[in-house]
């Protein structure tokens, strides 16, 4: 009597639900692999791969070093260029408290002088109060004109050119100027410096955005005054 055969599970129940261990050998010997989440899966269809974003992550670095060391270069010129005002600011604001001693000084022997020494006295400020370093530079050449017309009347008084406190006074005064024109060249240098890199290729592409200006020059723009020679405080003896 022939055996009857069993039927196939997995042929009985196919039309409801396929049960495990029912699949295609094959299939079930070499399942599928499951694609990872990353450029494939978001760029679908693409041959991207994460080796090609290493030239483009390198290049954003190279960018974002090459904007640091700009950027800490015009940092650097500019903190050099207010470092400089200050030290012209200090000179004049010396200059500027000596100026009413040696007005009285010099008062004390030409009285009749008044108007000279009125004018001095009521501009020895004015570079001190200026805002921008050109009208610094033109109020301090208007009173170093004055000084030097004040020392020509001292000439004509031979007993104050003799006083003690006259001499000590003028002493000083010639040091302050000394080092104001050593300051003033230092400036002058570290603003050409900030405006050279200002208008330079490649610092403008940073100066620019970021608020990096070009600064003024300690000089007056009249040419009379520039070309004036300069006065020494130091002659009357």
């Amino acid at each position: 009597m022939p055996q009857r055969r069993e039927a196939n599970p997995c042929v009985r129940r196919s039309r409801s639900r396929p049960t495990s261990g029912c699949g295609h050998p094959r299939l079930e010997r070499y399942p599928q692999r499951v694609q990872p989440v990353g450029v494939g899966a978001i760029f679908a269809g693409a041959n991207v791969t994460y080796t090609a974003l290493w030239p483009a992550l390198a290049l954003v670095a190279l960018a974002g070093l090459f904007f640091i060391l700009i950027y800490n270069r015009l940092v650097r010129a500019r903190a050099l260029v207010r470092e400089g005002w200050s030290g012209i600011t200090v000179q004049l604001r010396r200059r500027a408290d000596l100026v009413p001693n040696l007005v009285a000084t010099v008062r004390g022997y030409a009285a009749h002088e008044r108007d000279l020494l009125d004018a001095v006295t009521a501009r020895r400020s004015d570079a001190v109060k200026a805002a921008l370093p050109e009208d610094a530079a033109r109020a301090d050449a208007a009173l170093g004109g004055m000084l030097g017309r004040l020392m020509a009347v001292v000439e004509a008084y031979p007993e104050l050119k003799a006083d003690t406190n006259f001499r000590a006074l003028q002493t000083e005064l010639s040091a302050i100027e000394t080092e104001l024109q050593s300051a003033r060249r230092y400036y002058n240098a570290t603003v050409r410096d900030l405006n050279t890199r200002v208008a330079s290729f490649p610092d403008l592409l940073v100066a620019g955005p970021l608020g990096f200006r070009e600064e003024q020059y300690f000089e007056d723009a009249d040419p009379a005054i520039a070309s004036a020679p300069p006065v020494r405080f130091d002659s009357v003896r």
